[in-house]
């Protein structure tokens, strides 16, 4: 049985609908198994993301002029493997300056490449609805209880290396195991960036589309869609950008 759904009612300011319902979707999502990881799992995912911030050697390699000048174990809460642990500190952390060499380190460790970019899609489910909490002043919502369940396993038979460190799905390469991971979308670079795990693709880009815009959108500057314009939304979105040392 699903958990509790989620409920804005104590906010300050009026909430849409779609965008309630978006982030419900999305919480009961990071309950239920995966590709590669089991429900239990994600949400252990789930917990140690919001442990990150506060880990000691995380700190230290933060402040140092390399990460790779500091040795150490992770202050860590969830029951991973090690490379698991060690991909979400470094993500939530210091992203701007992970390197493909550190992720291939995690490959040697064990970590698969499909884990890695399930992990990667739990990161910015949690991030992104608590990043929105914490910006309305409202308390963290609890995380949903695990649904059993074992992970699907499936790889996309069209999945290719060269894009990116992982692998990913390009449009011409979509199978009828994959029908329908890029509807809605142009299946541009951002759009491949999860394709080794289909339904991550999926998940992310519901989001995306009631945070942002629904791709079809992003260039139609009359559509009238938010209480901002369009010139105003991607102000916003460079700063934020410029501010997490994105450089997409």
């Amino acid at each position: 049985m699903d958990s509790e759904p989620l409920t804005y009612g104590a906010a300050s300011v009026g909430m849409r609908g779609d965008l309630i319902a978006a982030h419900n979707r999305a919480w009961q999502r990071l309950a239920r198994p995966g590709n590669w990881w089991r429900g239990g799992e994600r949400l252990a995912i789930a917990r140690e993301v919001r442990n990150a911030p506060g880990c000691s050697l995380c700190a230290e390699r933060k402040a140092a002029l390399s990460p790779a000048m500091v040795s150490g174990d992770h202050d860590s809460v969830a029951k991973l493997p090690a490379p698991a642990i060690e991909a979400v500190h470094r993500i939530v952390t210091d992203a701007p300056r992970l390197t493909e060499r550190w992720y291939r380190g995690l490959l040697e460790n064990g970590l698969s490449d499909g884990h890695y970019v399930e992990l990667v899609a739990v990161i910015a489910t949690v991030i992104t609805i608590d990043s929105f909490t914490d910006a309305l002043g409202l308390p963290r919502h609890c995380l949903p209880k695990a649904v059993a369940g074992k992970p699907f396993g499936n790889r996309p038979a069209g999945a290719k290396g060269g894009l990116a460190w992982v692998p990913t799905v390009a449009p011409e390469d979509v199978t009828a195991a994959e029908a329908g991971l890029y509807d809605g979308l142009a299946g541009v670079n951002i759009h491949r960036a999860l394709s080794l795990v289909p339904n991550e693709v999926k998940g992310f880009f519901d989001l995306d589309s009631v945070h942002y815009l629904p791709d079809a959108k992003l260039r139609d500057f009359g559509a009238g869609l938010r209480a901002i314009d369009n010139a105003q939304i991607e102000l916003l979105a460079a700063r934020v950008s410029a501010i997490n040392q994105c450089v997409y």
